[in-house]
Parts: structure tokens; C-alpha cells; sequence
């Protein structure tokens, strides 16, 4: 098996920063290098955007950790170099079951319509998806790319000045100095860089603790999402199994708030917890041990002057729907293109606020989803708990009560319904997923799938309608993808974004996320959306 958290992946060697008699200044300086600030950086540099990560350890993290990988966080992924990589080495599922003390009482789908290049998930641990972003931060060097990873770097100190951020960085040989354009909090829940600005969260911390276990094992289970209310091996409580790359297999066990938590993570405390559950001849060799207590809570604001927070710095949810990691990679793939834009001057600096807009309102939609399933499998009342098991046993029969069973809504994307940078909707009969704000939907094409052809930049998606090859406005361009029904062979780009309609032109920001549509090209009208997309004028 792959121990790749035990090698060091970037190891601590000395900057010529620390050399230098005054603080160097960077255009941006990510905060740490888990999956969120790594995917920020490489989006970053990609652009051609100067970028240099700090972190305090030196190699990815121990222990799967975030393991279940949803379509949309796949997609952004890809564009950075690594999707493919992921889908490869992962284990796809789309099927998943819910059990109510031994019996089965439904399963579900979470990708039955056709059309996507990529699976509904993918299951793959979090330090498997690091490695695979630190070869990309590599390959990126190799073709002159400005990015940097340092490790043993642990910043101590941080003051916002107004047109940069200062920062004090500890290291092997002691402390140094930078300065950052930019500063990208990606330094995880307990946020040192959050503490260090006198912040915090708002939120709800829920009392209920669960164990997770990573164990080795060779089993014939299916590879599918798994989750029991009240079995009969953990009564009162839920578990969850997933199937991971490596013969790994991640268990979630319901233990109770009032516990000892050292005393539960001991292996004479776990193993036969295990085996209750697996059964007493099942082999399994014991990878990695935590606990965890359900907490859905964010920061009031993500951005502060030229200090800026995503992932696990910025919001916490439970794990049951996959929404952090998931999540924090949205927040990445929001921030990297309008940072862009407002370091080169094209941009206003209001575009950075709409980050602040649209990401909590992603971040709302996931505490609100993940709050939810916490308190239907964890009924903090016996009204509340008669209340679910008649919903898990109605569900057995009859279809009217499955949508009601809670086990965790998994991650979907989330469309920016009221955003600041939403223009026009201007399509009679257009596709409601498709809507000004929604991200946009893959659909294969005759020469390959249109997410991949729409990249990473402004674009006029032409759809049996006339439009030019570019459109510029205020130093903005958005290129052409002209598309006709002949590059639609299986009918999935009419329906996903024709519809009833017969001709469209779409305006596609570069997160891949619609900003206007309308039924034919307009060029004062696709100019004003082009506007509103970048904060320069008001819807």
C-alpha cells in the first residue's frame, strides 16, 4: 500500500526570502497546502498569477481524512491537472443504500440520467488527492510557472495593512518576514490565521461525537455509499461504510456526547467495535483513528481587507453529505479568476465582495443541508426519534416517504440564485438548470465533453445562433464556442440548455458557472452582462 503521508512531499529548505534584508513582497501567499489551498494556488498559476503556499508540516496529510469526492469538485479538479488522476485511481460509485436495523429499506441513484464525463463521486483519500496536486504544483514549476510550496513554514504572526498583509514565518532556522499583495487563509478548521485576526465562527456545534475508522481489509462488499440507523452492532446510534482505493474501508460509528475521546480512540476500544459490526473471523488491520463532533458554523464575513478565507478556515459542516472538501474547492474555483482580474486592474475591487456573496450562500446551503441530516440521525428529542424511525419504516414500502429519510443530502453544486454578477435571463423556455448563476451542466459533444471545451475563461456559448468570435468589453474577452446540433449527437445539450427554446447565446464565467443568457446574440446587452459579471456595473 501507498504510505505516501509518511514521505515528505516538500520538504523544508531554506528561501532566498530569508536571506533578503527587507520583507519580500509576493503577490499572493496561500496559508496552507490541504486540498483548498493547493487548488487555489495551482488556479492561480495557471494564470500566471505569482504564488507561494505556506505550511507548517511537510508532507500530505495522515489518514483519508476528506475521502468522498463529488462531479462538479471533479470537474474543477480536471481543469487544474488532476481529475483525471482522481477518477483513475478512486473508487466511482453513484448507488447508495439505507438500512433501518438490519433490513434495507431503500437505495438510491445519484447520477441516473447519461451525458457526464465524470461519476457522481468518486471515493479517494485526501492525502492520495494532495500528492496528486504537489506533482501538479511540480509540473507547473518545470514550465516556468511562479508557484512555490514551502514547507516547515508556520506563519506565527499576521496584520492586514491595507494594501498588503505582513506576515512573521517560523522555520527550522528560525523566523522570517513576507509580505503578501494577497494573503489565502486555506489553514483548516482550528485556523490559526483566523485566531490570529481575533475571528471566529457562528454556528451550531451539535452533541454527538462519532469515530471514524480506516481499516485494511479484504471484504466483498459492493462499492456503494452504506448507512444504518439503530443496527443491531451499535444500537441507538448510525454507521456509515465506505470503499476506498488500497483495500481501505472507511467505517463512521455514532458514539454519544458524553464520552472520553483518548479513551475511545485506543485500539482495545475500537477493534471490537469493529468486529461487532464486521464480524469476529473478518482480518482488518487498523490505518488510522479519529473522532469527530458535528459542528456546522462559518465566519460572518470569508473576506477581510487583503486577507481572504476558504475551505475548513472559512466553514465548518458535518461529514455526512461530503460538503467540506467539496465545498472549499468551490471556494477556490469562485475566488482564483476574480483575484485575477482585480490584481491586473480590469476588475474592480467590488468583484472580491461577490466572493463574500456567493460563497456564504454556498456555505448557508450546506450548514443548512448538513444541519438537517444531523438532527434526523441524531433525533435530540423522543418525538423527534419516533418521528424518524416511522419515516425509515414507511420507507421500506412505500416511495412517498423515501425523500423524507436524511442520511446525509449529498454534495451538489450550488447555484448563486440572487448573486450580484447575475445577468440577464433572457431565454423563453430555457432550462431552469441552466439558469443565470447555475453552474453549468457537462454534455458530450462529437469531439469530446463541453466542459473541457469552455475551460477556465469568459465564453459565448452560441447555440445554433450567430455570434462573434470575441466580445470585449472594458479589457474583458470572452471567446467563442459555437455549437449546432450536429455537435449533439446523443440530445443532451438541447436538453440541458435549449430546452423549449431553439437558439441560445449564453455568457459562461470563467468558474464555469452561467452569468447571463439570452435567445440570440445582443451585443449592448451581452456587453452590460459582461459588466455586471465583473462588478462593474449593478444588475
Amino acid at each position: 500500500m501507498n504510505k505516501v503521508f509518511e514521505v515528505p512531499l516538500y520538504a523544508y529548505t531554506r528561501s532566498p526570502d530569508q536571506e533578503a534584508a527587507a520583507p519580500v513582497r509576493h503577490a499572493v501567499v496561500v496559508v496552507g497546502a490541504g486540498p483548498v489551498g493547493l487548488a487555489a494556488a495551482i488556479d492561480l498559476a495557471q494564470q500566471g498569477v505569482e504564488v507561494v503556499v505556506l505550511d507548517d508540516n511537510d508532507k500530505v496529510s495522515f489518514g483519508s481524512r476528506a475521502i468522498c469526492f463529488a462531479k462538479r469538485p471533479l470537474e474543477i479538479l480536471d481543469r487544474l491537472g488532476c481529475g483525471r488522476e482522481m477518477v483513475a485511481k478512486g473508487v466511482q460509485w453513484n448507488l447508495g443504500k439505507v438500512f433501518f436495523d438490519d433490513r434495507k429499506v431503500f437505495e438510491f441513484d445519484l447520477l441516473p440520467e447519461g451525458g457526464h464525463e465524470f461519476p457522481a463521486f468518486v471515493n479517494l483519500q485526501q492525502y492520495y488527492v494532495e500528492e496528486y496536486l504537489v506533482h501538479r504544483v511540480r509540473d507547473l514549476q518545470a514550465q516556468g510557472a511562479g508557484i512555490e510550496v514551502r514547507g516547515g513554514n508556520r506563519v506565527t504572526a499576521v496584520e492586514d495593512r491595507g494594501d498588503h498583509a505582513a506576515l512573521t514565518v517560523e522555520t527550522p532556522e528560525g523566523a522570517y518576514a513576507v509580505e503578501a499583495d494577497w494573503l489565502i487563509a486555506c489553514d483548516g478548521a482550528g485556523s490559526p490565521i483566523r485566531r490570529m485576526m481575533g475571528l471566529d465562527f457562528v454556528g451550531r456545534v451539535f452533541e454527538d461525537n462519532f469515530l471514524i475508522a480506516d481499516v485494511v481489509m479484504e471484504a466483498d462488499f459492493p462499492t456503494e455509499r452504506w448507512f444504518w440507523f439503530d443496527p443491531p452492532f451499535n444500537r441507538g446510534q448510525s454507521a456509515l461504510l465506505h470503499k476506498q482505493p488500497d483495500g481501505v474501508w472507511r467505517i463512521d460509528l455514532q458514539l454519544g456526547w458524553d464520552i472520553d475521546k483518548e479513551a475511545e480512540k485506543a485500539p482495545d476500544k475500537v477493534i471490537p467495535r469493529l468486529k461487532a459490526m464486521l464480524g469476529e473471523d473478518v482480518q482488518f488491520e487498523l490505518e488510522w483513528v479519529s473522532i469527530y463532533t458535528f459542528q456546522c458554523r462559518r465566519m460572518e464575513r470569508f473576506r477581510h481587507g487583503r486577507v481572504i478565507f476558504a475551505g475548513d478556515a472559512a466553514h465548518q459542516v458535518s461529514p455526512f453529505g461530503a460538503r467540506g472538501a467539496n465545498g472549499g474547492l468551490q471556494d477556490a474555483d469562485n475566488l482564483a479568476w476574480k483575484l485575477k482580474l482585480v490584481m491586473e486592474g480590469r476588475a474592480p475591487d467590488a468583484l472580491l465582495d461577490s466572493y463574500d456573496d456567493e460563497r456564504i450562500f454556498g456555505a448557508d446551503e450546506n450548514i443548512l443541508n448538513s444541519s438537517r441530516s444531523t438532527d434526523f440521525i441524531t433525533p435530540k428529542t423522543e418525538t423527534s426519534r419516533l418521528f424518524r424511525d416511522a419515516v425509515l419504516d414507511l420507507a421500506e414500502r412505500y416511495p412517498f416517504a423515501r425523500p423524507l429519510v436524511n442520511s446525509g443530502r449529498l454534495s451538489v453544486p450550488c447555484t448563486y440564485d440572487g448573486s450580484p454578477l447575475n445577468g440577464p435571463d433572457a431565454l423563453p423556455g430555457g432550462p431552469a438548470r441552466t439558469r443565470p448563476g447555475a453552474p453549468c451542466p457537462d454534455a458530450p459533444l462529437a469531439d469530446g465533453y463541453l466542459l473541457r471545451r469552455l475551460g477556465g475563461h469568459f465564453t459565448l456559448l452560441a447555440i445554433n445562433a450567430e455570434a462573434p468570435e470575441t466580445l470585449e468589453e472594458d479589457g474583458i474577452v470572452a471567446g467563442r464556442l459555437a455549437l449546432t446540433t450536429a455537435d449533439d449527437p446523443e440530445g443532451h445539450l438541447r436538453a440541458r440548455y435549449l430546452g423549449a427554446a431553439a437558439r441560445a447565446v449564453y455568457l459562461i464565467r470563467p468558474d464555469q458557472h452561467v452569468a447571463a443568457r439570452f435567445e440570440r446574440f445582443d451585443a449592448a446587452a451581452l456587453r452590460r452582462a459582461l459588466r455586471i459579471a465583473t462588478g462593474r456595473e449593478v444588475a
